[in-house]
């Protein structure tokens, strides 16, 4: 597959931003090339375009498919090697890597914050502030993965209606500026 220069930025910012994100520079990159493909790509192609190591490809590959981000297709009759495709939606592409995110990171610190407050609150040793902190802590992850999942219920194309009126419903809002 030949690159362009558009695409070859593309791939290798996306690469640098996985990086940041804790995501392994060729994962991100083989991510991008699948994303921006027109059509589904085998490992063999997929090497030869990022010119990576098939076996890095290999490993990248299973990856990405336990993310879900990408998923595996056949194309011809008799053809038996595995071709790859992205998830071409961003929104559930995006959705996908919260998801993720939240499992691995979120719920076991609410989990965590939940059994701290419990053991905080028969401990007479514990400050009070500390308490205090804790109970805030979970208090406001609580409120926001609540929140979140009821942004999740709203179908797509709502919640995108809902996130393009932006400063307009803020300005609805009554709040105080603090200083």
């Amino acid at each position: 597959m030949r690159l362009t220069n558009a695409m070859e930025r593309f791939i290798l910012h996306w690469g640098e931003m996985g990086t940041r994100w804790g995501v392994n520079r060729s994962v991100a990159q083989i991510h991008a090339l699948l994303y921006l493909s027109p059509k589904p790509l085998n490992a063999e192609e997929i090497a030869e375009t990022l010119v990576l190591a098939r076996s890095n490809v290999s490993t990248s590959l299973k990856e990405l498919l336990g993310i879900g981000l990408i998923k595996v297709t056949h194309l011809e009759v008799g053809d038996r090697r595995d071709y790859f495709e992205s998830v071409k939606d961003v929104q559930e592409m995006f959705n996908i890597v919260v998801e993720g995110r939240r499992k691995r990171e979120v719920d076991p610190t609410l989990s965590l914050l939940r059994d701290l407050s419990i053991e905080a609150d028969a401990d007479t040793e514990t400050d009070p502030e500390v308490k205090k902190r804790i109970a805030d802590m979970l208090d406001f992850l609580e409120v926001m993965t609540h929140w979140y999942d009821q942004l999740r219920k709203l179908p797509n194309n709502t919640l995108m209606q809902l996130v393009r009126l932006g400063d307009s419903v803020v300005k609805l809002l009554p709040f105080s500026k603090k200083s």
